[in-house]
């Protein structure tokens, strides 16, 4: 296997990072530079370089992922709204090889968004 992500070594806590939630198949952390007044990553703990290659025995974890998030956002007092965001590929955005989904809140969120 190739050297860890960024992620793993947060998750191995080889890397600081604010944490905000955690269990047993996810981490979430406060992103070091926030787009919005809240932004946070949620992320899995099992290494899935990003959605395009997830497969079918990942659904139960995607699945998880996205609750995780809007339970997260329920946290934050994200009632208003907020946005889930998941980058898939360089010319998606994507700059960490570990699938994870930016949530986004805590102000009007512009459309289209980039």
């Amino acid at each position: 296997m190739s050297e860890k992500t960024l992620f793993e070594k947060i998750a191995a806590r080889e890397i600081p990072a604010t944490i905000v939630h955690e269990d047993e198949h996810c981490m979430a952390i406060k992103d070091i530079s926030p787009q919005a007044p809240v932004h946070i990553l949620v992320f899995p703990k099992k290494r899935i370089s990003r959605v395009g290659q997830a497969s079918e025995a990942d659904a139960p974890l995607l699945g998880h992922l996205l609750l995780s998030a809007a339970n997260i956002a329920r946290e934050q007092k994200l009632g208003d709204g907020f946005r889930l965001v998941i980058n898939n590929g360089p010319h998606g955005g994507e700059t960490v090889p570990h699938l994870h989904v930016h949530l986004l809140g805590g102000r009007q969120l512009g459309w289209p968004p980039g």
